[in-house]
């Protein structure tokens, strides 16, 4: 590590920084050698010579609670009408076609590319809800953990902190009914997708910058047995790991739960297993009152993903109510048709104004700027998601966080309580970001990443292959 990612004394002034209790003055932040934040001093006094400062404004980062990594590469790629009825299910159909051509290179190479992408928008957490384990014919690598191990990498060589989720995936719909044949890179029991964990665990072990838990795929892709088992298997060995689950995202899951278990899929998954705040409910898109309810009193995080759930058209949360009672949510990208916190959080809020046409729905009597009230939430939503200590800047945090620069359209010549809004719900050319550290590492400087080109060209190699 050179003196030019990470200050030789481990601090660093800034004139302004949004703390726990909102924008502070002449913040002085210090860390030691693992990237964990030892002080946060505001209003301090003015710093040695030798301390480095802050070329604007600093952010906490944002955690990005859910991604896809490989489906970077097909954005953009399945936006045409394929039949009459295009929807989530018949993109799903592309989506297992671009999976079955993608090779450990290349995936490494994407996965290096996105959370590049992810670290320049001011992500500097990631939970890589992890599904492609196999070869193309379903067969393992010789080496279990293969195709996981290229994430892991990835996410180290850019500098990212990660939250890794090998996804259990048995079933191709509820009933256990049998997989299809182009599933066959995703499906494990919960004993063979275990063991893949052990053999990760063991050749990546944790560290202040990678977490591991698991991710069931979904209620549809997994018995209620097999979740249990998986479970009972994780807290063997990882006690209180993160547990994800995709849930609730199309109406046709929520009629086909109702169907063969009885029960909306939300409240099935509450009646049955003690969800609490270690779980992730990734999406939870269609509850009615009572689940949203419910959801909100278990401590659980709903993962919104705003973007992809427009771009598939899923439908729209309950989030005025869900934010009413108390429940805890946080944002991710999932699959990567954009890669930037402040669309999702502006997304959130644009949805309930569409269908309710009223403006700052999200804001609250204790915080009348929407984006704040925003940021707050989804910042602690997604480091409970990960599981990691990357809520914001305080002492025994993560390193992490974002500098915007001053003289950016978007927030030059406001006044401090207007920043946030101006960077969520502005759109002024380039990003507002101007540097990130990442456990205090200075992973970008002057909006780009130390290795932004090398990166980008392995990724073109990489998508090249995919496109043949």
């Amino acid at each position: 590590m050179t003196d030019s990612t990470r200050t030789s004394h481990h601090s660093l002034f800034a004139e302004h920084a949004y703390l726990a209790d909102g924008w502070r003055r002449n913040v002085l932040l210090e860390w030691d050698a693992t990237g964990t934040l030892t002080q946060v001093t505001a209003d301090s006094a003015t710093p040695a010579a030798n301390v480095a400062r802050a070329a604007g404004p600093v952010l906490p980062g944002m955690p990005n609670l859910h991604s896809h990594a490989f489906q970077r590469a097909m954005a953009g790629l399945t936006e045409y009408r394929a039949n009459a009825t295009d929807n989530f299910w018949s993109w799903r159909d592309l989506m297992y076609r671009f999976a079955a051509k993608m090779s450990p290179q290349g995936l490494g190479a994407i996965a290096q590319w996105l959370y590049i992408e992810m670290l320049k928008a001011g992500y500097t957490s990631v939970c890589e809800f992890h599904y492609v384990h196999h070869t193309p014919d379903g067969s393992r690598y010789a080496h279990t953990p293969e195709l996981a191990e290229r994430v892991v990498d990835a996410a180290q060589r850019s500098g990212i902190g990660m939250t890794m989720l090998p996804v259990l995936y048995q079933y191709s719909g509820f009933g256990a009914r049998a997989p299809r044949e182009d599933q066959q890179r995703f499906i494990n029991t919960p004993d063979s997708l275990l063991d893949l964990l052990g053999k990760l665990r063991a050749a990546r072990p944790e560290n202040a910058a990678l977490r591991y838990g698991v991710a069931p795929h979904s209620l549809r892709a997994v018995s209620g047995d097999s979740l249990r088992a998986l479970l009972e298997g994780l807290d063997a060995s990882l006690p209180g790991a993160p547990v994800h689950i995709h849930i609730a995202e199309q109406t046709a899951e929520v009629d086909a739960c109702l169907e063969t278990e009885g029960a909306r899929p939300v409240q099935w998954l509450l009646d049955r297993f003690a969800v609490d705040a270690r779980w992730c409910l990734v999406h939870a898109t269609h509850v009615d009152a009572n689940e949203t309810l419910a959801l909100a009193k278990s401590g659980a995080v709903a993962g919104l993903c705003l973007t992809t759930e427009a771009n598939l058209g899923d439908g729209i949360f309950p989030a005025q109510e869900y934010l009413d009672a108390q429940g805890r949510f946080g944002i991710g990208s999932d699959s990567h048709i954009g890669v930037d916190w402040r669309s999702e959080l502006r997304l959130l809020e644009y949805g309930q104004r569409l269908s309710r046409r009223q403006r700052n729905v999200l804001a609250s009597a204790t915080s009348t700027h929407v984006a704040d009230r925003l940021f707050a939430a989804a910042l602690d939503g997604g480091a409970r998601a990960t599981g990691r200590a990357v809520n914001g800047l305080q002492v025994g945090q993560r390193a992490d966080w974002l500098v915007l620069d001053p003289d950016h359209a978007s927030i030059a010549e406001h006044v401090a309580d207007a920043w946030l809004s101006g960077v969520v719900f502005c759109e002024h050319g380039e990003t507002p970001i101007r540097d990130v550290y990442a456990g205090g590492e200075k992973v970008v400087e002057n909006r780009r990443h130390r290795d932004e080109a090398d990166a980008y060209a392995q990724y073109r190699v990489a998508l090249a292959e995919l496109l043949k």
